[in-house]
């Protein structure tokens, strides 16, 4: 089972400020469920940035996907993008395009037709229950309603990989439940790769899954 994410000795920090995550050691493997925990202000959100090249490390190495994300160039960067499914915690949503139009974004730049975008719309609101809202807009939806369009298109294009960043934080039970099983699904059923930084892992998940965890000083640690 070929890994996803390296870390050796990693270090990450915002500018010249004082370390945040410190020669972290880990690795990822396709197909696991990985959820990060630790104290507000540990590094949670900086560690999962760094996934997706928004951060580039001080020291050490990190690989996400065969790529060195150490000195990693733009246009392959724009390529990893391109393969990942990100969920934001406030949603990341365009205010002036409709669900559908929202959640075919990664599709429509990349190219793919209007039968594909508008199959595939179809196809995960449906997953995500809100068949019907297709011409809504964003602002006409609940927060758990806006939340669940932000996975339907993290999903849209079959991701080997998937971070998300408190996706349930501001969430209503019934919609924090559609997200929890979306995202086992893709790991259970597509072997999707699936990295969540939570405050509280839920209390029912279905599916094995992995638990890092990282303190005050910036390490992390896997809890067994």
């Amino acid at each position: 089972m070929s890994n996803v994410i390296t870390a050796n000795d990693l270090t990450l920090s915002y500018e010249s400020d004082e370390e945040i995550i410190k020669n972290a050691n880990f690795s990822i493997k396709k197909g696991d469920f990985v959820f990060i925990t630790g104290p507000s202000g540990s590094g949670k959100s900086t560690l999962l940035k760094s996934f997706y090249g928004n951060l580039t490390p001080d020291s050490g190495t990190l690989v996400v996907g065969g790529l060195d994300m150490v000195d990693i160039k733009k246009d392959k960067l724009q390529e990893l993008r391109s393969h990942l499914g990100i969920v934001f915690q406030d949603y990341r949503l365009i205010n002036e395009w409709t669900v559908e139009k929202n959640v075919v974004l990664p599709l429509w730049i990349s190219g793919y037709s209007d039968e594909v975008q508008h199959t595939q719309a179809k196809r995960l609101l449906h997953h995500v229950k809100l068949s019907g809202k297709e011409e809504k807009y964003p602002m006409e939806l609940s927060g758990g309603e806006q939340q669940r369009v932000g996975v339907a298109r993290a999903l849209a294009k079959n991701p080997f990989l998937i971070l998300a960043d408190e996706p349930t934080g501001n969430l209503d039970e019934y919609s924090s439940n559609v997200i929890w099983d979306l995202m086992e699904n893709a790991c259970h059923q597509l072997d999707t790769t699936v990295v969540v930084v939570t405050h509280r892992i839920p209390m029912v998940f279905n599916i094995p899954y992995r638990h890092f965890t990282i303190d005050e000083n910036g390490s992390v640690y896997e809890i067994h």
